[in-house]
Formats: structure tokens, C-alpha cells, sequence
């Protein structure tokens, strides 16, 4: 079995510890730290990570502005990039770092994020609003949906008097021929037939013989 002297032993926990240091300062802090869902009491922080960086959790410290109180939040086995910030105050200003946690150890903090809770009345002002706004676009809908249905009714109406229309058009044309052929039939029956001259000879054959007169001798 080896024996290690002190000197030896000291010089090998010291390059431990630098090989330790050198692989924590080759990490990245996280990028595009970000507030969402940001209400009077509660907010969430979001962020990204280097690529080729292993992660197996988070850690982020939440700080009242000018006030020394810190909380710290700690996850690990995660590979998430957001947390839920809770139990705030509303109109308060609050700075926020976040750092991701890998084998060889916890990354740079990343830098400050500055974000500032807005007032309970607010909020619900802004809700009620966009309440408001969500009832509007839902009834102009009914409304549009009600109007297009009278415009398909109209129209399906106005197709039905066409049809009817152009129907008893089709029977009307198709009787004309007959019509005019009764008609032609009955003035024929009903008309005097010409003579050559044009005019009506009498039924009377003319006279013109002269009278004639008898001489009786007495």
C-alpha cells in the first residue's frame, strides 16, 4: 500500500480543487432571464441555457430592492427553465438572479433582474377589461352569425320565387301555341266568307225588265 507524505497529499486536494474551480468557470450564466405572468402577488421567471452545458437543476435568489433579506430557491434533479415566485407584496420592487446547477457544480448567477409587482386594483381592473373586451368580440360573433343566417334565409327564399317564376313562365310559353291556334279556329268560324268583287251580292236577283203593259180594245 502507498503512503502519500503530507506535502504530497496537500499538493493532490489543492488540484482537486482547481480542476473543480477551472470546470465551475467554464460554465455560462443563463440568458434571456424573464418575467411572466406577473401579477400583485405572485410572478414567474424564466431563462435559457447555453447549449452543451448538462443541467441538473436550478437555483435562484429573490430580493426585496433595498432590503437585505434574501430567499433562495433550490431544485434539483430538473431540467426546467422557469419557477413560480410566490407570496409578494403588490407595488414592490424585486431583484431576481438565476443560476443553473450541473455535476460539476453551480454556473455564474445571471444578471440582476429588476421587476416590480403592480396594485391588486389594478389587476383587477386590467381583468375586468379584458373581460369586457372578450364579452364584446363574443356577442359582435352572435351577432355575425345571426345576421349570416337571415342572409341565407333571404337568399334561400328569393331562389324558391326564382324557380317558381321561370315554372309557371315555362308552362305560360308552352300554352301560347295552343291559344293561338284556338283563337285562329274560332275567327275562321265566326268571319263572312268574300265574294271575288270584293262586295256582297244580293240574294234577290235584279229586275230589269220593264213593266209590261196590255192594250185591250173595246
Amino acid at each position: 500500500m502507498e503512503r502519500f507524505s503530507l506535502p504530497a497529499a496537500l499538493v493532490l486536494v489543492l488540484t482537486c480543487l482547481d480542476l473543480s474551480l477551472v470546470s465551475a468557470d467554464s460554465l455560462t450564466a443563463p440568458v434571456n432571464v424573464t418575467i411572466k405572468a406577473l401579477k400583485a402577488n405572485s410572478a414567474v421567471v424564466t431563462w435559457d441555457i447555453p447549449e452543451g452545458d448538462p443541467v441538473i437543476g436550478f437555483a435562484i435568489t429573490q430580493q426585496k430592492k433595498d432590503v437585505r433579506m434574501l430567499r433562495f430557491i433550490q431544485e434539483v434533479n430538473t431540467t426546467t427553465r422557469s419557477c413560480a415566485l410566490w407570496d409578494l407584496e403588490e407595488e414592490t420592487d424585486y431583484i431576481v438572479h438565476v443560476q443553473y446547477l450541473s455535476m460539476s457544480g453551480p454556473s455564474p448567477p445571471s444578471e440582476a433582474l429588476h421587476f416590480r409587482t403592480p396594485k391588486e386594483a389594478e389587476q383587477l381592473a386590467s381583468k375586468s377589461k379584458d373581460e369586457v373586451k372578450m364579452e364584446g368580440v363574443g356577442q359582435t360573433t352572435q351577432l355575425r352569425a345571426g345576421e349570416l343566417i337571415i342572409i341565407v334565409v333571404v337568399l334561400i327564399m328569393w331562389a324558391g320565387v326564382i324557380a317558381l317564376f321561370c315554372r309557371q313562365y315555362d308552362i305560360i310559353k308552352d300554352n301560347e301555341p295552343n291559344n293561338n291556334k284556338d283563337k285562329a279556329k274560332n275567327s275562321s268560324e265566326c268571319s263572312t266568307p268574300e265574294h271575288p268583287t270584293g262586295l256582297l251580292r244580293s240574294k234577290f236577283p235584279k229586275n230589269n225588265r220593264k213593266p209590261s203593259v196590255n192594250i185591250i180594245e173595246v
